[in-house]
């Protein structure tokens, strides 16, 4: 039978909670402050506490620390009398559960409870500061977001269901993707990670689902898929927005029935495989605009997990900072302590276009040329006003208003009325060229999606504009 500890100064609010509690089937403790709940906690051990942020003689938030200090994994769930209450987001960061908004319903608050006390049985850690991977990599993270992304894997870890995570690129999906294999009850299982943008077109559907001998020219031989190869296991599709269209038909079939055919078979397969999903694009968009299969993306929409960009989380800075010169101490064989406060100060007035993963590149540039206790900007070879993002930017720019100049200048009203359709073709061009006429490589090159390559590649057939 779980214990659960109440703890409110108001004796209306006690009791209440004890008579419905106890028709629950729970056993229940009470305390009228902050003092008396840590003796109760010490001698009851209480699965979960319910907790007043306003108390005399002791605040919740002290009270909630000294519970923490008594046992870290009591689940504690604070009321406050506002949603907004800097207080309770506090109460988030050391360690609470969740927050409820005092007047609240019996059905909410017993939902609630059971949610925490399952999850509490769960693997994963709800309220962390960090979690870790199936590779022993560190998520790290101290503001809300992060804390309810911790809770969000500890709650669909232990399911089946097939998850979505957004986010910019550098902010880390695939740590979040493999953190919930890790604490999955396919752990035991396989863990396959495919980039749907890196695959050519023509060869991720064999690469996914395989192919029979003489499926097309060079098919000498069955090959085996991916999803026969990650039976009960986990599949991580990353870039999943990029996947064609036509594929994408075949992939909600899996997700359906668990049935595919072989590229160039007749025999249904039955697979059980796991879907996590990412994707760095606006699907909705996608969706709208005809890229996307409105039914696969709700499929893999199930639950959602969208991660902050490190811009929207300076909060974890610090603790991102002292993992990554952990690791790379270790690794380079350094004892390097931190940055300097100038340093720091710059980083936190940074916007981080390229989220954790421009942060540990910065890092481990650093470390590998630091000779000091310190790291500093001779280090680091950084400086915040003209980072790689903002260089590459600002050349690219340039380059473009050089050569508009010189389209411009051109004589003719024809080619100053088609100036933008034919510096588009030679952009279009250009991309091709450079991806030896790869269109899947051309769109993730461009930033486009290959309809809408295709689309360009067709007005370009279809113009007028005489090639200069």
């Amino acid at each position: 039978m779980d214990k659960i500890l109440v703890v409110d100064d108001e004796e209306g609010v006690r009791h209440s909670f004890k008579k419905i509690l106890a028709r629950k089937g729970y056993h229940v403790v009470t305390a009228k402050d902050g003092l008396e709940a840590i003796e109760k906690a010490e001698e009851e051990r209480p699965s979960l506490a319910i907790m007043d942020i306003n108390m005399p003689k002791m605040d919740g938030l002290e009270t909630l620390q000294r519970l923490k200090s008594i046992d870290p994994d009591l689940t504690i769930i604070i009321m406050t009398a506002h949603s907004t209450s800097e207080r309770a987001i506090t109460a988030m960061k050391h360690g609470a559960y969740d927050y409820l908004t005092k007047p609240f319903d019996n059905t909410s608050i017993m939902s609630l409870i059971e949610k925490a006390l399952a999850e509490r049985k769960m693997p994963a850690p709800s309220s962390s500061v960090e979690i870790v991977d199936d590779r022993g990599e560190r998520i790290i993270g101290k503001t809300p977001a992060m804390l309810d992304i911790f809770k969000k894997i500890g709650q669909v870890a232990g399911s089946d269901a097939t998850v979505l995570i957004r986010g910019e690129s550098g902010t880390g999906k695939e740590k979040v993707a493999r953190a919930i294999y890790h604490h999955s009850t396919r752990v035991n299982g396989t863990f396959l990670p495919v980039n749907c943008a890196a695959i050519p077109e023509n060869l991720l559907e064999s690469e996914l689902f395989g192919h029979e001998k003489g499926a097309f020219t060079g098919a000498e031989s069955r090959k085996t898929g991916k999803f026969q190869q990650c039976h009960n296991g986990t599949m991580f599709l990353d870039e999943i927005g990029d996947m064609p269209i036509l594929l994408q038909s075949k992939l909600l079939r899996v997700l359906e029935d668990g049935t595919f055919q072989r590229l160039g078979g007749k025999e249904m397969i039955k697979t059980d495989v796991r879907i996590i999903a990412a994707t760095n694009k606006n699907m909705k968009e996608q969706v709208k605009n005809g890229e996307f299969r409105d039914d696969l993306y709700w499929r893999l929409n199930v639950v959602c997990i969208p991660l902050p960009p490190l811009r929207e989380r300076k909060e974890d800075l610090e603790d991102l900072i002292a993992h990554f010169i952990k690791v790379f101490n270790i690794q380079l064989g350094k004892n390097i302590f931190g940055v300097t406060p100038e340093l720091m100060n710059e980083f936190i007035h940074y916007e981080w276009p390229g989220n954790i993963r421009e942060l540990q590149s910065i890092i481990q540039r650093g470390m590998i040329l630091c000779q000091k206790d310190l790291l500093d900007h001779e280090d680091c070879e950084w400086d915040p006003q003209r980072s790689d993002f903002d260089v590459e930017q600002r050349d690219v720019e340039k380059s473009l208003s050089d050569a508009a100049h010189e389209l411009l200048k051109e004589k003719g009203l024809n080619i100053h009325k088609e100036a933008v359709s034919l510096f588009e073709s030679i952009l279009v061009n250009k991309a091709l060229e450079m991806n030896n006429n790869n269109q899947v490589l051309t769109a993730k090159f461009l930033g486009i999606s290959r309809n809408t390559l295709r689309e360009k590649i067709g007005k370009k057939k279809g113009s007028s504009v005489p090639e200069k």
